[in-house]
Protein backbone atom coordinates (compact mmCIF):
# COMPACT_ATOMS: atom_id res chain seq x y z
CA UNK A 1 0.00 0.00 0.00
CA UNK A 2 1.45 3.40 -1.06
CA UNK A 3 2.23 5.83 1.86
CA UNK A 4 -0.06 8.56 2.58
CA UNK A 5 1.29 12.35 1.67
CA UNK A 6 1.25 14.78 4.41
CA UNK A 7 -0.21 18.24 2.25
CA UNK A 8 1.05 20.18 4.96
CA UNK A 9 4.22 18.83 5.50
CA UNK A 10 4.60 19.60 2.41
CA UNK A 11 3.22 23.04 2.26
CA UNK A 12 5.37 24.20 4.92
CA UNK A 13 8.77 22.65 3.74
CA UNK A 14 8.22 23.83 -0.13
CA UNK A 15 5.11 25.47 -1.27
CA UNK A 16 5.36 28.05 1.31
CA UNK A 17 8.48 29.31 0.61
CA UNK A 18 8.93 32.59 -1.34
CA UNK A 19 10.60 31.15 -4.52
CA UNK A 20 7.52 28.65 -4.71
CA UNK A 21 5.08 31.41 -4.19
CA UNK A 22 6.90 33.53 -6.84
CA UNK A 23 6.64 30.58 -9.45
CA UNK A 24 3.01 30.02 -8.80
CA UNK A 25 2.35 33.24 -9.14
CA UNK A 26 3.98 33.88 -12.46
CA UNK A 27 2.43 30.65 -13.63
CA UNK A 28 -0.95 32.08 -13.01
CA UNK A 29 -0.05 35.21 -14.78
CA UNK A 30 1.55 33.13 -17.71
CA UNK A 31 -2.33 31.42 -17.82
CA UNK A 32 -4.07 35.10 -17.61
CA UNK A 33 -1.96 36.30 -20.86
CA UNK A 34 -2.83 33.20 -22.95
CA UNK A 35 -6.47 33.55 -21.93
CA UNK A 36 -6.55 36.75 -22.94
CA UNK A 37 -5.15 36.00 -26.12
CA UNK A 38 -7.86 33.45 -26.95
CA UNK A 39 -5.57 30.49 -26.77
CA UNK A 40 -7.31 28.73 -23.61
CA UNK A 41 -10.13 28.63 -21.54
CA UNK A 42 -11.08 28.37 -18.11
CA UNK A 43 -11.94 24.46 -17.58
CA UNK A 44 -10.60 23.60 -21.00
CA UNK A 45 -8.13 21.14 -19.46
CA UNK A 46 -5.31 22.52 -21.14
CA UNK A 47 -1.94 23.44 -19.82
CA UNK A 48 0.18 26.34 -20.36
CA UNK A 49 3.61 25.63 -21.25
CA UNK A 50 6.99 27.39 -20.68
CA UNK A 51 9.00 25.92 -23.36
CA UNK A 52 12.12 27.20 -21.34
CA UNK A 53 10.53 25.20 -18.05
CA UNK A 54 11.52 28.95 -16.47
CA UNK A 55 8.11 29.75 -14.98
CA UNK A 56 8.93 33.42 -14.62
CA UNK A 57 9.75 34.42 -18.24
CA UNK A 58 6.31 34.70 -19.77
CA UNK A 59 7.08 36.01 -23.05
CA UNK A 60 4.75 35.04 -25.76
CA UNK A 61 7.29 33.46 -27.30
CA UNK A 62 8.27 31.16 -24.64
CA UNK A 63 4.24 30.32 -24.17
CA UNK A 64 2.43 27.23 -25.97
CA UNK A 65 -0.69 25.36 -24.98
CA UNK A 66 -0.61 21.61 -24.34
CA UNK A 67 -2.52 19.00 -23.29
CA UNK A 68 -1.51 18.26 -19.43
CA UNK A 69 0.13 14.48 -20.74
CA UNK A 70 2.20 16.28 -22.87
CA UNK A 71 3.39 19.22 -20.55
CA UNK A 72 3.80 17.26 -17.23
CA UNK A 73 5.43 14.26 -19.41
CA UNK A 74 8.42 16.49 -20.13
CA UNK A 75 11.98 15.68 -18.49
CA UNK A 76 12.95 18.69 -17.00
Amino acid sequence: MPKKRNFKKEYEEYHSKPEQKANRAARGRARYKMEKAGKVKRGDGKDVDHKNRNPKDNRASNLRVQSPKKNRGRNK
